[in-house]
């Protein structure tokens, strides 16, 4: 399923964000940027110990924002990796934190001359944010960020599982 936006292309498909060949990939990371489960594992376990290494000399990032690293070796250049808010119940900054999360990957992509992102769902795993909620937040941020740079030419949502896929499929059907 995909959209343009512009001169972009907005997208969603169903898999495994390892194996996107996109110029960046985005990490579901934590803000000690340490190897945790879930798309964090999976992003780590398949490029490689150097993606690691490079997260372990920047060692921090907080909620909201993105570093970026090698993507060792995975077929996409680099790896973004944002940290996502843990929900709370949705009133408590969590809405702001995810769009901030999302808009400053875009913004390091845009930074580093990178034309195409896979993003997995952030926050909508271990730290509970609800996937229809997420999902909205998610596609408008990007849609948004992407009106404004047209530098940008693809965003990729790489979903697991089709609960997830089909409720961004909803959100971006909302949005359009």
């Amino acid at each position: 399923m995909q959209v343009n936006v512009g001169d972009s292309i907005l997208e969603l498909v169903e898999g495994d964000i390892t194996r996107q060949d996109t110029d960046a990939i985005v990490n579901a990371a934590n803000s000690q940027l340490r190897v945790g489960g879930g798309v964090d594992g999976a992003i780590n376990r398949a490029g490689g110990p150097r993606i690691q290494e490079e997260a372990r000399r920047i060692g921090y990032c907080p909620t909201g924002q993105a570093v970026i690293t090698t993507a060792g070796d995975l077929p996409a250049r680099h790896v973004i990796h944002a940290v996502g808010p843990i929900f709370q119940g949705g009133d408590k900054g969590e809405p702001d934190l995810l769009a901030s999360a999302y808009r400053e990957s875009l913004k390091l992509a845009s930074a580093h001359g990178l034309a195409s992102v896979a993003f997995p769902s952030l926050s909508t795993g271990v730290y509970g944010y609800p996937v229809d909620q997420a999902g909205r937040v998610a596609l408008k941020t990007v849609r948004d960020y992407l009106t404004q740079h047209p530098e940008i030419k693809r965003v990729r949502f790489v979903l697991f599982g089709q609960p997830t896929f089909e409720a961004y499929a909803r959100a971006l059907q909302e949005l359009s």
